[in-house]
This record gives structure tokens, sequence and C-alpha cells, in this order.
């Protein structure tokens, strides 16, 4: 997307990124596992902290505004030093379907890619209803790699699958 600025984040992004994902979890059928009030500084505090020495955290800015996230984070023993896990992504409602998350996701591939040791994997989990989401993430490369059968419980009570999906790099 044009006009998009993107940099790295930290902790001291903290505040913007805890705003961006209540928004985002406000609105419906939002593919965010938490909702707006499990959500708190110290919750996004700890995903910055960790994927800014551990792994990437990238923010897509317009008009100086924080309009999407991406992190993800290595998890922890050296046998699994390749890989990238635990990634999210947000993009505020109204700049949906315009090509953000498109754009953090080359941008978290490039940043992955200068990673040392290598990274050789990205992971993430997909709600099953949420196939927007699928299918972007197929169209960049993901591939399913399994069921996690009823393990979410919507906010309705609707129980859905979670679809772990993987890409290497």
């Amino acid at each position: 997307m044009r006009d998009l600025q993107l940099r790295a984040l930290t902790v001291a992004d903290a505040a913007s990124v805890l705003s961006l994902y209540r928004e985002v979890a406000s609105a419906p059928n939002c593919g965010l596992a938490r909702a707006p009030d499990e959500m708190s500084a110290q919750y996004v505090e700890a995903f910055l902290a960790r994927a800014s020495s551990h792994g990437v955290a990238i923010g897509a800015f317009a008009d100086n505004q924080l309009v999407g996230e991406i992190h993800a984070a290595r998890i922890g023993p050296r046998q699994f030093s390749h890989v990238l896990t635990e990634l999210t992504v947000a993009v505020r409602p109204g700049m949906q379907g315009r090509g953000v998350g498109a754009t953090l996701f080359s941008a978290l591939f490039r940043a992955a890619a200068r990673l040392r040791p290598p990274i050789a994997r990205i992971e993430l989990i997909a709600r099953s209803g949420n196939a927007a989401a699928i299918q972007l993430y197929e169209r960049l490369g993901f591939s399913a790699e399994g069921r996690f059968v009823g393990r979410v419980r919507l906010r309705d009570g609707h129980i859905e699958d979670d679809i772990p999906m993987a890409r290497s790099l």
C-alpha cells in the first residue's frame, strides 16, 4: 500500500499498540483471540519486548497513526531457534482490505531473513471461521498443518477450530 510508513516497534509503542488491538478486538468477527477487556498494557509490553529482542515487531503508520502491527518471536530452546512463532497481525478495521496486512507480512519476511541464527520457518494459528485471513495467509505462502478441533469458544458461545499454519523461508 502506498503512503504507508513501516518501522520497528518497541515497548515505547505499547500505548499505541494497545489502542489498536482494543479497536480491532471490538470489531465483529475479529481474528484476535483476546477481547478488549483481556488486553492490558502489561500484555502488550510483554509481547513487544519479546518480539523486539527475540524476533520481529513492525508497525504500519498512515498520517502518523498506527494502522497495523505484526509481531512474531522465537520460542526459546536452541532447537527451535530457526522458528518464529506466536505471530499476530492486527489491522485497524477501516484499513482492512487495503493491503496493509500483506505489506506488514512482506516486511516481516524481510526482517526475518536478516535475523541470526537464520529463520527457516514462520508459524501462526488462524481461527477456522476467519476465511479472509486464511486466504491471505495461503496467498502469502502459508500452508495449513493440521487442525485443533473445537479449540476456540467465541463470545457468542459458538465453537470453532484453530488451524496451525506455517511458511518456510
